[in-house]
């Protein structure tokens, strides 16, 4: 069986239409390993983000082919599309996207309870997650009583939290501060670590993408080692 978790062959993704047609993405080729640790680099406006959204499944693309856990996304319908995405990836944001009115453990359960999950084992297997975080002293607190490394915390839980293959990383550490940031990209090698997840991050730091085993460059529309 394959190790390969997540891949893409000759992807382009174009915006616009007619004379306004913006090309972002010119024919990328990617692979992704159980376990593997990849950073993908580029300025801003590079098509980073644009790339994982496709891949993750969250949005389609122009032309070529994105394979999650062996399958064409292409040839899914939406409800196939979105459980295959629940259920290998985990994504986390720049902007976390924490739900203000819940707490810490209300928000990570949020993916086990859309599941269908009772919420007793949500909020069972949340609290284990913020606990691996370093936030069980948190757990009942609100969006506005977090730091924010604790919200980026949060979030990680959330992506962590249904035991996904992969993670795909936005510009996770693009809001907080050197010291923060690095706090979290420990972490999130440690869990890499620990789970033997496989961790795909877009930035535009080079001295916390060198932190991976692997840093590519998006540049023009195409990926350069």
């Amino acid at each position: 069986m394959s190790d390969v978790l997540l891949s893409c062959q000759r992807l382009t993704k174009t915006f616009g239409e007619k004379d306004l047609v913006v090309p972002v993405l010119k024919g990328i080729d990617l692979s992704l390993n159980q376990g593997d640790r990849l950073a993908i680099m580029g300025t801003s406006g590079s098509g980073k983000s644009t790339l994982l959204h496709l891949l993750g499944g969250l949005d389609q693309p122009t032309s070529g082919t994105v394979m999650m856990a062996g399958q064409d996304l292409s040839k899914l319908s939406e409800v196939k599309r979105s459980s295959l995405r629940n259920k290998n990836l985990g994504f986390v944001y720049q902007f976390h996207h924490l739900l203000g009115e819940f707490s810490a453990l209300e928000n990570v359960a949020m993916p086990l309870l859309i599941g269908g999950e009772s919420v007793e084992s949500a909020h069972e297997k949340s609290f284990q997650i913020l606990k691996k975080v370093g936030l069980e002293s948190r757990v009942e607190h609100r969006f506005g009583e977090l730091s924010g490394g604790e919200r980026q915390r949060v979030a990680i839980a959330r992506a962590l939290v249904t035991k996904p293959a992969c993670i795909l990383a936005d510009e996770p550490t693009g809001n907080l501060d050197r010291k923060t940031a690095e706090q979290i990209y420990e972490l999130m090698l440690e869990l890499n670590q620990s789970f033997n997840i496989s961790l795909l991050l877009v930035t535009h730091d080079s001295q916390l993408a060198n932190k991976m085993d692997k840093v590519i460059t998006l540049e023009d529309g195409l990926l350069t080692s």
